[in-house]
């Protein structure tokens, strides 16, 4: 706006009197005192092309629409897909394969559409006025991309072609045109999009209304689907630090979109992404669309669950050895079988595993194996380990599970702080600023740009960095080396200190064991157990607040997954239990 070329204006204000005016990006003039708007509009003409003519500074009435004012027709549908496909641009630089955007999410996004009726159907619901152009099919290309100059338009985004049996054989959808409409065809006075307000009132049963977190579950699916090397803690993460567009994901949509009123509920995210949130959105998304069995997990995937143990081993900097006791709690349990970890939402008793906090479980029950974890035993074990270092100091060292427990206290309060700062840092509110109706335009980003200097002021005075560079994205958070003296590395540290020699197999020195949960509650029940932290030992309660920091979850959720590990593995115990129970209740009716 500016407030030089607004002097020439010189009629008084309609609403305070006042002469001060200024220009609008679309060239209307406006009131520096009151923010109100007028119809009256500058508009210069460039007569170097023309001989023999004046500039006309001033025009009653604005002759012609600017493309940037009235923007493009869009549907909310069209949105998400511009959404999706930044979400999967994303995992794309992060290393996954190109075949999940061209390929497995273009058929799960084309199956939503054609299952809530937007597109690829008889009948689609936006008959009325235009229609979505997720409908057209006059285009074919190979991708998501386009040519370079219309990469900036939402509709542009092309889909690869590899739609499943279950899909009609549709061609690619056609770019999306600029539309000179009308006003009373253009943009819903209450949001930017056609059918925002009716979006937002919708509540047909049976249909699955498309959300933000729901983009989460289709990227996951998308993932799962290709067996990649991300799990689902993973790409909340990154998230988290901003490598995948998630709470600033309209930021990225065309200048020619607008959008406020009714799509700021819709398009706008105010909290962090959460693990059981997303979990059961990634199960609602998958029995809605009906997709087939997924490709198996199998030992050599990344998913299954001796691998993710040997990776949560190394980031929590535990030893290696500890990888063998993992794999024979995995084989007893029979959760590393094909059929228990195969995903199939259509199936009568569908299963639904989750992969990395399941690891973490089987780790957890490891170390309860080993150690015992009732605030006694692990303490006389480390004795035992720091009494042999000292006298065989060339030989391997044992596992000092006391100087282990101080190394990981120090380097988890350490991450969590910075983990706290970023997170009050966070910025919640974006660069575009969202707004109720295009009236507000001018004054809400007169105010963003009054916040953008006060930061920038306060930035100064605190001597602060206003922009910190982006951590490069790891699977790891913590990098352990055997030449950090501060932080020593555990991985090569023996267990001959807890395990014990009998015959030609090794057995855990520790014979007790304490079941995590003692009676789970009934079907009906939304949670299979509870947890009450002062019912446990402190390190139970420290190992299991180390392994939820790492995925990001709640203690009680993985307390939940080390108790259906428990009862896989202890049948007889749990059995027994039971015919207690049984027992004392019969006698208690006679």
């Amino acid at each position: 706006m500016d407030l030089e070329e607004a002097r020439e204006f010189r009629e008084r204000c309609s609403q305070c009197a006042a002469v001060s005016w200024g220009l609008t990006d679309e060239g209307k003039y406006y009131c520096t005192s009151c923010h109100n708007v007028t119809e009256r509009s500058r508009e210069v003409i460039d007569t170097g092309a023309i001989p023999n003519t004046k500039i006309q500074a001033i025009n009653r009435g604005l002759k012609r629409k600017r493309k940037l004012e009235k923007g493009w027709d869009w549907y909310v549908c069209e949105g998400f897909q511009h959404i999706l496909y930044q979400q999967a641009e994303a995992l794309q630089s992060l290393g996954v394969g190109p075949e999940l955007k061209n390929e497995v999410l273009h058929n799960f996004w084309k199956r939503y559409l054609q299952k809530s009726k937007q597109a690829y159907c008889k009948n689609p619901v936006y008959t009325s006025r235009r229609k979505s152009t997720v409908l057209e099919d006059n285009s074919s290309h190979s991708d998501w991309e386009s040519e370079p100059e219309l990469l900036s338009d939402v509709s542009r985004l092309s889909f690869g072609e590899s739609g499943s049996e279950s899909q009609p054989d549709v061609r690619t959808p056609k770019p999306f045109p600029i539309i000179k409409a009308s006003h009373s065809e253009t943009t819903s006075v209450c949001s930017g999009s056609l059918d925002g307000v009716e979006y937002s009132l919708r509540k047909e049963k049976g249909v699955m209304k498309m959300s933000v977190p729901r983009t989460l579950a289709f990227c996951y699916l998308s993932l799962l689907w290709q067996r990649e090397t991300i799990t689902l803690s993973d790409l909340l993460r990154f998230v988290e630090e901003e490598h995948i567009p998630y709470i600033h994901a309209f930021q990225h949509f065309p200048e020619e979109m607008k959008l406020y009123g009714r799509d700021k509920g819709i398009f706008a995210i105010e909290c962090w992404p959460n693990y059981e949130v997303i979990f059961k959105k990634i199960i609602e998304v998958a029995t809605f669309l009906d997709l087939p069995r997924f490709p198996d997990i199998t030992e050599n995937c990344y998913l299954h669950p001796n691998i993710l143990c040997m990776k949560y081993l190394m980031e929590v900097n535990l030893p290696d050895e500890m990888h063998n006791l993992t794999c024979l709690v995995v084989k007893a349990t029979g959760i590393g079988e094909v059929d228990f970890l195969r995903f199939d939402p259509i199936a009568k008793k569908a299963k639904t595993v989750k992969y990395d906090v399941q690891a973490v479980a089987v780790i957890v029950v490891a170390l309860k194996l080993l150690f015992l974890l009732d605030d006694n035993l692990e303490w006389s074990l480390s004795n035992i380990a720091e009494k042999y270092n000292k006298k065989n100091k060339e030989d391997k060292p044992w596992f000092d599970f006391r100087k282990w427990y101080q190394v990981m206290k120090k380097a988890i309060d350490e991450k969590k702080q910075k983990w706290e700062e970023a997170r009050a840092k966070f910025l919640w509110k974006g660069e575009k600023p969202l707004y109720y109706s295009a009236i507000d335009r001018p004054v809400v980003y007169k105010r963003r740009e009054m916040v953008v200097s006060l930061q920038k002021q306060f930035s100064t005075l605190v001597d602060s960095a206003p922009n910190i560079e982006k951590k490069k994205p790891s699977s790891f958070q913590f990098n352990w080396t055997e030449e950090d003296s501060e932080r020593p590395c555990f991985h090569s540290h023996s267990l001959q200190g807890v395990l014990q020699q009998k015959g030609q197999s090794l057995r855990t020195k520790n014979s007790l064991y304490w079941l995590s949960t003692q009676k789970f509650c009934k079907s009906h029940c939304k949670h299979v157990t509870t947890y009450e932290e002062s019912n446990f030992s402190l390190s139970y309660q420290f190992i299991l607040n180390l392994f939820s920091f790492l995925l990001r979850i709640k203690t009680s959720f993985l307390h939940e997954e080390v108790s259906l590990i428990e009862k896989r593995l202890f049948k007889a115990k749990y059995n027994k239990t039971n015919k207690k129970s049984s027992r004392s209740r019969k006698a208690r009716k006679y």
